[in-house]
C-alpha cells in the first residue's frame, strides 16, 4: 500500500516554490516533537562569524530548560534566587514580561535548575519543574490555574537528575511520567489536573525521554521510552498495547521517533538504539541486526529524521547520517565538531557542540557533512557547574535561532533576505 508523509510532502512543495514560511515552536523539539521546523526562506549558509545576534538576555538563571515561542512570545524555566521559575519574554526584542515562581530549585553537581521546556496550547501553559511541581498557567500574564506534584500527589519518584519530561498536551489531557507503582504514566485532565488514568501495568522508575503520540494502523497510541522498556499504551484508558526490552543504563534520555508505523528509540551508556515495526494486532517486531542496532548510541543531543535518514551524535562514533529503514551508516563525521545537540530547518542541520559552544550549518544530506558556516558563542556562562556544559538543543522559530547556555540566551537573525 502507497503510504504518504503528508508533512514531508508540504515541506517539499513550499521549498520547490521558494515559499518563505515561519512558524512558532510551541513545545519541546517543535511544532511535531520530532526536532524538525517547518521554516523556510533561512539562510543556507552563513557569513564569517556566523549570523547577527539579534539580542543577548543574560537573567534566566540556572538551568538547561529549552524555550516554547508562540505568538512572538518566549516561555523558558530558569532557577534565579534558589527558585524554580518560568519566565516570559517578548521573542522579538528579549525584554522580560512576567515570571512565575513553581518551588524549590533543584541541585545537582552536574548543574542546578530546571530542565524541561513548556507546553504551549490555546493561551496555557503546561510545565514541569525538576522536583516534580507540574503546573497550569495563563500565557498572557502569567496566572496560574491548577497545580500537581507528581511526587505528592501522583506517588512518583524524583529521577536521580530530576524530573526533565517535557509533558504532551493531547486533546483534552496531559500525559507525564512521574514513574513508580501506582502506574509510571499518568493522563490528567489538561483543564483542572485531575487524574484521568494511570498505565497500572507499568511500574518503571521515572527516566528523561517524553512521550509521544502516534498513529499506527488508523489508530491513536502514546509511545514511551522507559528506562527497561519501549511501550506503546492506549489513549482512552493507559493500557498496555505493547512493549519491547531495553537495556538502559544510568539514563535514557532522547524521546523517540515515530514514522511509517515504526518506533526508533536510542540512548547512551553504549545501548544503541533499534527500531521497532508495530503490527495491526499490536505486535512489535525488531528489524534492526545487531550491527546496526550499535551505529547510533545517542546520549542526550537527540536524533532527526529527515526524509528517509535519521542524522545525530553517536558516542564513540561521532556525528551520523544513517538509513532509518535498515540501520545502515551512510556517513559519519568524527573530526569537524563535537558533541553535541541538534535540530533541523529549511534543508539545513543546526549543530551544537557541548563543549566549546561551537554552532555549525551542515546540509541535511545523504552525500556527507557539507558545512555552510559556523561561529563560537560569545560570551558564555561563568555560572556552570565544573561538570555540566551546553546542554540546551537549539530552537528555530519565525526566522530566528534561540541558544542557551544557563544564565545566557541568545537570538540571532537566520532569515535570508
Amino acid at each position: 500500500m502507497l503510504r504518504i508523509d503528508f508533512r514531508a510532502l508540504v515541506l517539499v512543495v513550499l521549498m520547490a516554490a521558494n515559499v518563505a514560511v515561519a512558524d512558532d515552536w510551541p513545545q519541546w523539539l517543535g511544532p511535531q516533537r520530532d526536532g524538525l521546523s517547518r521554516e523556510t526562506g533561512l539562510l543556507q549558509s552563513w557569513p564569517d562569524g556566523g549570523p547577527k545576534r539579534l539580542w543577548l538576555f543574560d537573567n534566566c538563571g540556572v538551568g538547561y530548560a529549552g524555550p516554547a515561542i508562540v505568538d512572538g512570545r518566549m516561555y523558558l524555566l530558569g532557577g534565579r534566587d534558589g527558585v524554580c521559575q518560568l519566565l516570559a519574554l517578548n521573542a522579538n526584542t528579549g525584554e522580560e514580561l512576567w515570571s512565575l515562581d513553581l518551588g524549590p530549585l533543584y541541585e545537582n553537581d552536574w548543574g542546578d535548575g530546571p530542565r524541561a521546556t513548556p507546553t504551549v496550547e490555546n493561551g496555557l501553559i503546561y510545565v514541569m519543574g525538576a522536583k516534580g511541581a507540574l503546573v497550569c498557567v495563563r500565557a498572557s500574564d502569567g496566572r496560574e490555574i491548577w497545580r500537581t506534584d507528581l511526587q505528592a500527589d501522583l506517588a512518583g519518584t524524583e529521577p536521580k537528575w530530576g524530573y526533565s519530561e517535557s509533558v504532551l498536551i493531547d486533546g483534552d489531557l496531559l500525559l507525564c511520567t512521574p514513574g513508580g507503582s501506582q502506574g509510571a504514566i499518568v493522563a490528567l485532565e489538561k483543564s483542572t489536573g485531575q487524574v484521568r488514568w494511570r498505565a497500572t501495568e507499568l511500574d518503571d522508575e521515572a527516566h528523561y525521554s517524553s512521550i509521544m503520540r502516534g498513529e499506527f494502523h488508523g489508530r491513536p497510541q502514546y509511545v514511551q521510552l522507559l528506562v527497561s522498556r519501549l511501550v506503546g499504551i492506549a489513549p482512552n484508558d493507559g493500557r498496555l498495547l505493547w512493549q519491547v526490552d531495553w537495556p538502559g543504563r544510568v539514563a535514557v534520555i532522547p524521546t523517540p521517533i515515530l514514522h511509517d508505523g515504526k518506533v526508533f528509540a536510542t540512548s547512551g551508556y553504549g545501548i544503541g538504539c533499534m527500531l521497532v515495526e508495530v503490527g495491526p494486532d499490536d505486535s512489535a517486531t525488531q528489524l534492526y541486526d545487531d550491527e546496526a542496532k550499535k551505529l547510533m548510541k545517542n546520549h542526550h543531543g537527540g536524533v532527526v529524521l529527515v526524509g528517509d535518514h535519521l542524522y545525530g551524535h553517536s558516542d564513540g562514533v561521532g556525528w551520523v547520517c544513517m538509513e532509518f529503514a535498515t540501520g545502515k551508516q551512510v556517513w559519519r563525521e568524527r573530526e569537524a565538531l563535537g558533541k553535541g545537540a541538534i535540530a533541523y530547518a529549511d534543508g539545513k542541520l543546526y549543530l551544537l557542540s557541548e563543549d566549546e559552544g561551537e554552532v555549525v550549518l551542515i546540509d541535511a544530506s545523504p552525500n556527507g557533512w557539507q558545512e555552510r558556516g559556523r561561529f563560537t558563542l560569545d560570551p558564555q556562562t561563568q555560572i556552570r557547574k565544573d561538570r555540566g556544559k551546553i546542554w540546551v538543543h537549539p530552537v528555530i522559530s519565525n526566522g530566528k535561532l534561540y541558544l542557551r547556555d544557563q544564565d545566557l540566551l541568545y537570538c540571532y537573525d537566520v532569515k535570508a533576505e
